[in-house]
């Protein structure tokens, strides 16, 4: 079971995380949940990197509790599936708790699709032609 441990090493836990995520400006809604995602930085952990945000308003201590348990679940579990090399913060707006399995599924909706955003934005930066040893393109 080594793949399904959820150590402080797969998690995203300064300001400076929670912070390059947003920045990075790369986040998706999926029901109650904002999730953000920027490449994780060198040295890390393999594989994506967990962090909560969970305000008061989302309800009393139970409640976010709650949200948080099963939400960190639902990633320890998808963990393995999930795309790597990221930092995922996730953001929890007011809602009813759900269960463990409906969060699997937002999670891993979520992080599809922030994939899928972050390769098309890495590859828009990339060069089309390869550039002569002057450093002007091709021709």
């Amino acid at each position: 079971m080594e793949g399904f441990r959820f150590p402080k090493s797969m998690r995203v836990r300064n300001a400076p995380g929670f912070r390059a995520a947003y920045d990075a400006g790369v986040s998706v809604r999926t029901g109650p949940l904002v999730v953000y995602a920027c490449p994780a930085p060198p040295g890390v952990v393999d594989g994506p990197r967990l962090g909560l945000s969970v305000p008061r308003r989302v309800g009393n201590a139970v409640r976010r509790n709650r949200v948080k348990r099963r939400l960190r679940e639902a990633f320890r579990l998808e963990r393995p599936d999930l795309p790597r090399g990221y930092d995922l913060v996730v953001n929890v707006r007011p809602h009813v708790p759900l269960t463990v399995p409906e969060y699997r599924q937002r999670l891993m909706r979520a992080a599809e699709t922030l994939d899928q955003r972050w390769t098309k934005r890495l590859r828009a930066r990339e060069p089309d032609e390869p550039s002569e040893p002057d450093g002007r393109p091709g021709r």
